[in-house]
């Protein structure tokens, strides 16, 4: 994911609902007040840990992830959630999301011996 994000220290990308995507895993502005209540810091610092904090930020976006995961089950479904609550935009993000492991790994990455992973 971090390679589909591509963000960086310092990113605050506006999107076109008004939310920003913050920091290095550009994680979006709409989880500030959820992340504030679960560490008990302001909304603005942590934004600013989000947008400046690359280990802030990493963190939260893990947090973001392992959650989808526990609630969905799915491992590409969590990365789908990770980046939306629209299921079209969640199967989009997914396959971008594989496209950019085959581009770092290759694509034995989705190999297991002689077969896909999932024949």
């Amino acid at each position: 994911m971090r390679d589909q994000e591509a963000g960086w220290v310092g990113a605050e990308i506006l999107n076109r609902d008004g939310s920003h995507d913050l920091g290095p895993l550009q994680v979006n502005s709409f989880w500030v007040p959820k992340l504030a209540a679960m560490v008990d810091r302001p909304p603005a610092q942590v934004r600013v840990w989000l947008t400046h904090d690359p280990c802030f930020n990493v963190q939260a976006a893990r947090w973001i992830f392992l959650s989808a995961l526990s609630a969905t089950h799915d491992y590409w479904k969590a990365v789908g959630v990770y980046h939306s609550p629209a299921e079209r935009r969640q199967r989009h993000y997914a396959g971008l999301v594989a496209a950019k492991l085959v581009q770092r790994f290759g694509p034995s990455i989705f190999l297991k011996g002689d077969h896909r992973v999932g024949d």
